[in-house]
């Protein structure tokens, strides 16, 4: 894992990655722009329906803003994952080309349909597992770090499987990928755990998940590896 870690990090400048990088952090603040837009809209629209005459806008703005910044935190990785999904078989390319390039000759690059499949997924599976827990979360904010460790453990097992599905896709059939997936479930929710982690700093949150797609690829191939010189 940490050798995977290190060399995902020191892939980072490569020119592939970094064009990933841009525009998947375009279209993520795109999206988030809009979201922000949707909000002071919305905010005037109920301020207006009480009677309140915010003429200035800075009621709504100061309101907006609150509300953009908790979902920026919160759902960032729900919006990214999703995003870079589309553009992850670029990064795990760059990997497979740079480290493994006799799995890269014979890989089945994500067609767009694919792409789009496991990102509805990640998302419904996101948003279905944080619901279901909300009545855990609410027990446990008396015991303050209770909720956050729950939500770091919850998020880190999915964020796992979407990076898992991200490699495995291009190279593993359908029943291939559920057994590889059941097999991996350990490393994967360690990935999952120190890339939730990852998306928990500023900055560093950006490249969580190239970070995350660059190291499943070398535990799927490390793995795969392992399992041919041991038979």
């Amino acid at each position: 894992m940490i050798r995977a870690f290190s060399l995902s990090i020191d892939q980072l400048g490569d020119r592939a990655i970094l064009g990933v990088v841009a525009k998947s952090l375009v279209i993520t603040l795109l999206l988030f722009a809009g979201l922000g837009f949707l909000a002071y809209f919305g905010i005037q629209a109920v301020l207006a329906g009480y009677g309140y005459a915010d003429r200035e806008g800075w009621v709504a703005t100061v309101i907006t803003a609150m509300i953009w910044l908790l979902a920026f935190v919160l759902l960032f990785r729900a919006v990214a994952v999703p995003v870079i999904g589309f553009f992850a078989d670029d990064v795990v390319a760059a990997v497979e080309r740079k480290h493994f390039p006799d799995r890269a000759m014979n890989a089945r690059p994500a067609s767009i349909g694919v792409s789009i499949r496991l990102g509805l997924m990640s998302v419904l599976r996101l948003l279905l597992v944080n619901l279901l827990l909300l009545p855990i979360y609410a027990a446990l904010l008396l015991t303050a770090i209770g909720p956050f460790a729950l939500f770091l453990l919850a998020n880190g097992i999915l964020l796992g499987r979407d990076l898992g599905e991200m490699v495995a896709v291009r190279h593993l059939d359908k029943a291939d990928s559920k057994a590889w997936l059941a097999e991996s479930r350990w490393s994967r929710a360690i990935l999952g755990l120190l890339v939730t982690g990852i998306f928990m700093v500023p900055i560093a949150n950006i490249f969580a998940p190239i970070i995350g797609a660059a190291m499943a690829t070398h535990i799927f191939h490390g793995a795969k590896a392992s399992v041919k010189r041991n038979g």
